[in-house]
């Protein structure tokens, strides 16, 4: 893996200047297998196959806290917004947080996203075009 592609990357997200699709192009390109977004540490960490990790912060102030309650029904709502109208990454995760979520994993070669909240609760939502 490539810890200043993965850095870019992940600094375009939080700066809302590169959208969903991209970003899982060039974590790939670079060898990301996977990555776990941990909202209570504000922290990101990307694996590789050959078990290699990268850390990043999220450094955004002013986040609620990870609602006590899971709702999917808020979280699918947060991602369609994402997904149609190109909402930024900052709103997707105060939407998110609200929604009680603690975390996700983006299985890159899954094609998935399984976010789960603090009972444990979860959801899974596949990228787009991809068949579960």
């Amino acid at each position: 893996m490539d810890t200043q592609v993965i850095v870019k990357t992940f600094n375009a997200t939080l700066a809302g200047t590169i959208s969903f699709p991209e970003v899982i192009g060039q974590l790939i390109a670079t060898g990301v297998e996977y990555y776990h977004v941990d909202y209570v540490a504000l922290r990101k960490t990307c694996y590789s196959a050959d078990g290699n990790l990268v850390v990043t912060a999220i450094p955004y102030e002013g986040l609620p806290p990870v609602a006590a309650d899971f709702s999917a029904e808020k979280l699918r709502a947060a991602i369609l917004d994402s997904q149609l109208n190109g909402q930024k990454y900052r709103d997707f995760t105060r939407r998110a947080m609200e929604a009680g979520v603690q975390g996700y994993i983006a299985f890159l070669r899954g094609k998935r996203v399984t976010y789960w909240g603090r009972n444990g609760d979860q959801h899974t939502e596949w990228f787009p075009g991809a068949k579960p």
